[in-house]
């Protein structure tokens, strides 16, 4: 794995890579980009087990510092960078993605001259950075970009003594000049002097969040350092003894002048949840008498709708997991309403290989982003035997088309959940009961086998005698839009399950759960475990 992926690196001129639920990228990597003659960065997500590894991993994500990850989170005094202070090269990001106050994460960095791990979207939910921190972030990057060579100073110094009670600094020598990088943890602003410094001949002082030139109080030896910092913010000087600094310096610190005229406690902390849209579902033309695989449902007065979603993660931010309902406010991971839902007719069995071939035979349907379409076909056709599975490698786009052709369209989660839950708002189609033996065997191989025939299971029925509901394969329902994403709900759950990690797609198997899938295009969207059934209006 280490020598492909190096090739591959190198074949596309990447930089390096996330090693993702790592404990550190292993030696490996480093030996076969030795090999290659092509250096990578290389950054694991976790905590480097074996601090020899600082020896080839360049970079971290910083999650000690995060509470959501049952670390002991942000004390008052910040913590230094064990992997920076033994290896002053090595760069952390501080990642808290879930946080919305980001004042802890970026004053932790910037103690420590680290980096941030700027996440707004996290895996389609929209976590926006308020305006407040992301002024914050950009003030902060211009200061590291414009002394780029300091920050991996080996003489870093974490926890100068300073002047005033609750601020707390670093000091970055490197070719001739010294950066510190101030916070104040403090609820209170804090002005006059800030450090008391060494006294050096024909050197300058700058302060560089605010933008001016500083005059220093010389005492003896020492020279007294002043400049303002607002409650729980920033701040960082510059001492110079080049002359070159006082012209190339000028354009960066009348930026950051500029800046500084606005205090950041002046921009808006709010944060809001992004709004979303369901997508429309066009009623079906009235179907006076329905075709012998469909069912009819009977209209339901004051049906419970309950559904939970079972996506990892994100319970930080309640009201931005999940999806926004019709008749919600903001998305959210539970949802309950109680609703009245006119008849209608459904599929009794999920859309079959046989049947959509009679599609592709009468339309010639060929979509625009045609990669894996119809992926375990061979030949324009199922193979031998499948007549009576689920078609998969369906996107939700192919779906649509297959139901427009047949008179249909695809079902409401609610109308999907309603035709398997009856009127006794039971979990399994069959009753409260979970029973393995009325659905498909689990899989939990690497090389996934195909779905069940949908008829196999005979007991497995709703109250109005819908079949393979739940446990062969997922069926797409709803669509949900905002502004930077787009997502499908998923019910049913599917008879394959990956292992190792629980970040892989959560199982939904009981009728008042579903799914949230990321859509992103049609080749990335269709799977071997997601297919379809349809409804019609009467």
């Amino acid at each position: 794995m280490a020598e492909a992926l190096s090739r591959e690196m190198k074949d596309l001129g990447a930089d390096g890579l996330n090693g993702d639920t790592m404990f550190g990228v292993t030696e490996a990597y480093k030996n076969a980009y030795t090999e290659l003659k092509y250096p990578l960065a290389l950054q694991p997500e976790l905590n480097i087990k074996d601090l020899k590894a600082l020896e080839w991993n360049q970079m971290s994500w910083g999650y000690y510092w995060q509470r959501s990850m049952n670390a002991p989170g942000y004390n008052y005094s910040p913590g230094a960078s064990t992997y920076k202070w033994l290896e002053p090269q090595h760069q952390v990001h501080v990642t808290d993605r879930w946080a919305i106050d980001k004042t802890d994460n970026l004053q932790y960095a910037f103690f420590n001259g680290i980096g941030y791990n700027s996440w707004e979207n996290i895996w389609g939910v929209w976590n926006k950075v308020p305006d407040r921190y992301a002024e914050a972030i950009q003030r902060i990057a211009l200061i590291y970009r414009q002394f780029p060579d300091v920050w991996s100073s080996p003489d870093w110094e974490p926890h100068v003594p300073v002047v005033q009670k609750g601020v707390y600094a670093s000091m970055f020598p490197a070719g001739g000049k010294t950066v510190y990088t101030f916070v104040n943890r403090d609820s209170t602003d804090k002005s006059g002097n800030q450090i008391k410094l060494t006294f050096k001949a024909g050197a300058a002082y700058y302060d560089l969040w605010n933008g001016n030139e500083l005059k220093a109080v010389k005492e003896g030896n020492q020279v007294l350092i002043s400049f303002p910092m607002e409650s729980r913010g920033f701040g960082a000087i510059l001492i110079s003894t080049s002359d070159d600094d006082k012209k190339s310096l000028k354009p960066f610190l009348s930026q950051m002048n500029m800046r500084s005229k606005k205090l950041l406690s002046g921009f808006s902390a709010d944060w809001k949840p992004l709004p979303q849209q369901i997508t429309k579902i066009e009623k079906t033309k009235p179907m006076a008498k329905p075709n012998n695989d469909m069912v009819l449902i009977p209209a339901a007065k004051e049906y419970i709708f309950e559904s939970n979603g079972v996506m990892i993660e994100g319970n930080e931010l309640p009201t931005a997991i999940g999806v926004q309902y019709p008749w919600e406010e903001h998305a959210g991971r539970s949802h309950k309403k109680t609703m009245d839902i006119a008849s209608f007719y459904m599929d009794k069995y999920p859309v079959t290989n046989q049947q959509f071939k009679k599609f592709m035979d009468d339309t010639k349907y060929k979509p625009a982003d045609d990669h894996n379409f119809l992926k375990d076909w061979k030949n324009g056709t199922f193979q031998q035997g499948w007549e009576d599975k689920p078609v998969t490698w369906i996107s939700i786009e192919d779906a649509r088309m297959y139901a427009t052709w047949a008179g249909k369209r695809l079902p409401h989660e609610w109308e999907w959940q309603y035709a398997g839950q009856g009127s006794d708002n039971r979990i399994y189609p069959w009753g409260n009961t979970k029973d393995s033996t009325l659905i498909p065997a689990v899989d939990t191989s690497r090389t996934m086998r195909e779905p069940y025939d949908v008829k196999i299971h005979t007991k497995a029925g709703s109250q109005f005698g819908i079949m393979d509901l739940v446990g062969n394969v997922w069926q797409w329902t709803d669509e949900y839009t905002d502004d930077h994403t787009r997502s499908a709900i998923l019910k049913g759950g599917s008879y394959y399950h990956a292992q190792t990690s629980k970040w892989y797609f959560p199982q939904a198997k009981e009728l008042n759960k579903h799914a949230k899938y990321l859509l992103m295009s049609p080749s990335l969207d269709r799977a071997g475990t997601i297919g379809f059934r349809c409804v019609s209006d009467l």
